[in-house]
């Protein structure tokens, strides 16, 4: 009980950052439109800081864990094979079932899961290889089936899945990680004044990012009704269903011990990513059911994250 205590007043800055957010918007101080500008900022400037610095300065031989690494990507392969044969089996097209794959299998490293490791472990270190995973391969798998199924083929067609891969791979997010692992390989010099200025962008990361989907909760309400009948069986996979596959294949497939089994089982307990919300608006589907995943996994998550954090800590 004591070590649960602990570990929810680690994680009192992440709910009352969220929290703030969405009283903000609820009562009118601030805009729920605006949010979107406080992403823009996080995701395009802060978090790539943070990102380009800790890579630059990171030992990656330890950042870099093989066989957790591996064991994460099993997870993913094989929650996403059962949720795309589950979704088929309800008579969902390609574009939803990829959508729902997203829903169920990619995490939200960004905004949620750096905060909180950074908060419980002082060290976001262990996510850099799960987002590097999720936008270099999950995200341009999901381009592409959304692509395929689109009505227009031949060349047209493959030349906007490339376009898609394309602008996966240079997001600021990935660009940054690419960056800060060839400087560092590479023993690149870097002046002070440049690590000061990704240090100071990017300590704003968390607590902006935080802030931005509390905004964005108490801007859009949340309602208990599902927004589709997938909605609440996904959150449980994604929630529940994810993390405890992640600890399953990690503990007796590829026998990780602490702290690299409590790091996956954590990291596969984030919530649904807000991405997901982008490519429902970009391929116009199942938009509410995106954004009530999005909302309902993230509020999920922050109930259960001392719960999943006390338990990684004792594996």
């Amino acid at each position: 009980m004591s070590s649960l205590i602990v570990t929810i007043g680690k994680l009192a800055p992440v709910a009352f950052l969220f929290a703030a957010g969405a009283l903000f918007a609820r009562r009118g101080i601030i805009g729920g439109e605006v949010s979107k500008a406080f992403s823009e900022f996080a995701f395009r400037l802060a978090i790539p800081a943070y990102l380009l610095g800790s890579l630059y300065v990171a030992d990656l031989r330890r950042v870099f864990n093989v066989p957790a690494l591996a064991a994460y990507t099993c997870t993913a392969i094989i929650a996403a094979a059962a949720v795309a044969v589950i979704a088929r089996m309800r008579g969902r097209t390609t574009r939803e079932i990829a959508l729902r794959i997203m829903a169920a299998c990619q995490v939200n490293t960004a905004y949620i899961a750096i905060p909180v490791f950074g908060l419980l472990f002082g060290d976001a270190s262990p996510i850099f290889p799960v987002i590097l995973l999720q936008v270099c391969v999950l995200t341009t798998i999901v381009i592409a089936i959304m692509e395929s199924a689109s009505r227009d083929s031949g060349d047209q067609g493959r030349t906007i899945v490339r376009q898609g891969i394309r602008a996966a791979l240079t997001t600021p997010l990935v660009l940054s990680c690419w960056v800060g692992i060839a400087a560092n390989l590479a023993n690149v010099p870097a002046p002070q004044w440049l690590l000061d200025c990704l240090s100071m962008a990017g300590a704003a990361a968390a607590p902006v990012a935080l802030f931005a989907l509390g905004l964005h909760l108490g801007a859009t309400g949340l309602r208990l009704h599902a927004a589709d009948p997938d909605e609440y069986w996904l959150i449980a996979c994604k929630c529940v269903g994810f993390p405890l596959l992640a600890f399953t294949l990690a503990h007796f497939v590829f026998h990780l011990s602490h702290p690299w089994l409590g790091y996956v089982v954590l990291i596969a307990a984030m919530p649904s990513p807000q991405n997901l919300f982008i490519f429902a608006q970009t391929y116009d589907t199942d938009i509410d059911l995106a954004a009530s995943i999005v909302v309902k996994s993230t509020i999920v998550t922050l109930m259960l994250l001392p719960l999943w954090a006390v338990a990684s800590a004792r594996m």
